[in-house]
């Protein structure tokens, strides 16, 4: 693909970018979207076929962007699965302000927008797997909770860290970003984490 070709798919994705974020709730449209960019719409659907495509490929222009491969390095690279989870909920929950507002326009129009809520779908997917990896790494340390398998813990996990419960405390309730990490760290080790005391496995919450 040309330079040409990769500029105006740049500003294609930025566009929507600006006006996802804009419109909370507004209905973005592929002609709005050329519009903002400067370009036909014809060449908008040459690059993104679907509306579904533009905002998925939009959310992860975002994560391109904002470096999420360099924000997840440490969780990638922790040696023990207690720092993996340490690691990832820091890494995921101080990238949640930053990614808020398209969060809030695909929620906005999810229900009633298909495109909207694959985009949102495909994101929350990439969350969860990130969860998974955390939990199998504490059960290869023998870690995990008892009776808990990956799947549930993985669920309770993506629970935990979704972006309507940081809402909630951060800004229903007014809590800092610090405050935030440090509960939520504290909340998933009672609820996944069991810790080895000598040749005994006990649940965190023992």
């Amino acid at each position: 693909m040309s330079s040409e070709n990769l500029d105006t798919r740049t500003r294609i994705l930025n566009s929507a970018w600006r006006l996802l974020e804009a419109n909370v709730g507004g209905d973005v449209r592929m002609s709005d979207i050329a519009k903002e960019a400067g370009i036909s719409r014809q060449a908008v659907y040459l690059h993104f076929p679907t509306r579904g495509d533009l905002l998925v490929a939009t959310t992860r222009h975002l994560d391109h962007v904002k470096d999420v491969d360099q924000r997840l390095a440490a969780s990638r690279g922790a040696t023990t699965g207690r720092a993996r989870l340490d690691a990832f909920i820091e890494a995921w929950g101080n990238y949640i302000p930053e990614i808020y507002g398209i969060a809030r326009a695909l929620w906005a129009a999810m229900h009633a927008d298909a495109a909207a809520a694959h985009a949102w779908d495909d994101r929350m997917e990439a969350v969860r797997q990130g969860c998974e990896a955390a939990v199998k790494a504490l059960r290869k340390d023998g870690n995990l909770t008892p009776g808990l398998s990956v799947k549930d813990a993985t669920d309770l996990l993506w629970m935990l860290l979704s972006v309507r419960n940081w809402e909630a405390l951060t800004i229903d309730r007014g809590w800092s970003q610090k405050k935030y990490i440090d509960a939520m760290k504290r909340a998933a080790v009672r609820m996944i984490v069991a810790e080895r005391v000598g040749e005994l496995t006990v649940t965190s919450s023992s």
